[in-house]
Order: C-alpha cells, then sequence, then structure tokens
C-alpha cells in the first residue's frame, strides 16, 4: 500500500504486507522493490527469516515521477509474486533535504530500536522499528546554499540479527528517504540482543545494539 497522492515526494510510506506467517513449510525469502520512472528503479530489497516471525516491512521512500510502485515477493519453492500501488509524485529524488546540516552532523550514524510494546511476546512476531540518523543523499539535491550539486551518500546495506540470528536484511538505493526507517516484525525465542549493522556507499559503517527480555 502506498498514498494515491503523495504529501511529500520525498517521503512517501510504503507498506508491504504479507497474508501468511513466516513457518519451516512456507515462508517469503525476500521482497524487492521497483520504482518504475524513478532513476534507478531497483529501490530496495529485504530478506527475510523465520526468526522474522512476518515478512511484513514498513519504510518511506522518494519518488520521482507518477509511477507505479511494485513489490516482488519470493517465496521458498522459488515462485515470485506481484503487487502493485500507483503513486501520484514528483521531483523526490532532486528535493532538498531541508534539515540543519549541524544537527545532522551530530546525529550522523546513530541508530536506536522503537518498540511498540515494553516487553516483546515470546514465539510471537513482534512489530519494532529501526530509525538511522543518515542523509542518504541521491547525488541529485542542490545544496541551498552552495547551489553545488551534493555528491551521492546513502545507505546501501542493513543487516539485522536477534542473539546471533539473522532477521532481516536490506540492499538499499537512492530511493530511500533521508534518515530511513525500517518497520519489521521478529519473533523471539527467548531473552537476547537485537544488532544492527549498516554500510553506506563510501564505505562508512556503523552499528548499535538493543537488550531484548520478553
Amino acid at each position: 500500500t502506498a498514498p494515491y497522492r503523495a504529501e511529500d515526494p520525498a517521503l512517501v510510506p510504503i507498506q508491504i504486507t504479507s497474508k501468511f506467517p513466516q513457518t519451516g513449510a512456507q515462508f517469503i525469502k525476500k521482497i524487492t522493490v521497483i520504482i518504475d520512472h524513478n532513476p534507478t528503479p531497483f529501490s530496495a530489497s529485504f530478506e527475510f527469516t523465520q526468526e522474522s516471525g512476518k515478512a511484513d516491512i514498513a519504510t518511506r521512500m522518494r519518488v520521482n515521477a507518477y509511477t507505479y510502485i511494485r513489490a516482488i515477493a519470493e517465496t521458498n519453492d522459488g515462485k515470485l509474486h506481484m503487487a502493485k500501488a500507483f503513486v501520484k509524485a514528483s521531483g523526490g529524488c532532486s528535493a532538498p533535504i531541508g534539515t540543519d546540516s549541524e544537527d545532522a552532523k551530530a546525529r550522523f550514524g546513530k541508530m536506536k530500536f522503537k518498540f511498540d510494546q515494553d516487553k516483546p511476546t515470546l514465539g510471537s512476531a513482534n512489530p519494532v522499528q529501526l530509525l538511522i540518523s543518515h542523509p542518504n543523499i541521491t547525488g541529485m539535491q542542490m545544496d541551498q546554499i552552495t547551489r553545488m550539486i551534493q555528491p551521492a551518500h546513502y545507505v546501501t546495506d542493513v543487516n539485522v540479527s536477534f542473539d546471533g540470528k539473522p532477521v532481516l536484511t536490506v540492499k538499499g538505493d537512492i530511493a530511500l528517504s533521508t534518515d530511513p526507517n525500517f518497520r519489521f516484525y521478529f519473533a523471539p525465542q527467548k531473552a537476547g540482543e537485537l544488532h544492527v549493522d549498516i554500510k553506506d556507499n563510501l564505505g562508512q559503517q556503523f552499528s548499535a545494539n538493543q537488550s531484548v527480555n520478553p
């Protein structure tokens, strides 16, 4: 799902919802998001495991023109399934970031997990949000002071694990919004630690941890 007419083309909310839980017999391995008329149609891919509980994902993306946004899911039996939504938006990839540069530098690389409830439930798919402070510059945006095009600087890899087991792997591109955030699920079987590693296209790397006591 996505808004038919986006309020902000640089912050278009995208939500992908699976219709069945992640089990050993049937699960979604990967979801790829394609934005047809973006400068780079490949926007992101999300890899899931049985530790995810549900292969649901929500995030915000840049949309550069009126276009279809497609979610293509690959299940463990190798089959592909597609859902699509049409979005009216334009200029999202070149829209100025519009944040205070000094504040952005101070927050750069910081991350945190945000839970819907104080204590997740054992054995159930629990929603969690990952917040990342990163400008995610597309290489098409103009600095509003110098009037120069800013070099591309965006998150390319996000790896989330729980107690050493992979939960969510993200491959990103310029469509991910400034300060990317991802809402996903994980199904803890015991107390442990959520861990995230990210890397951007300039080779910078950051990590964060969050203890979880269901």
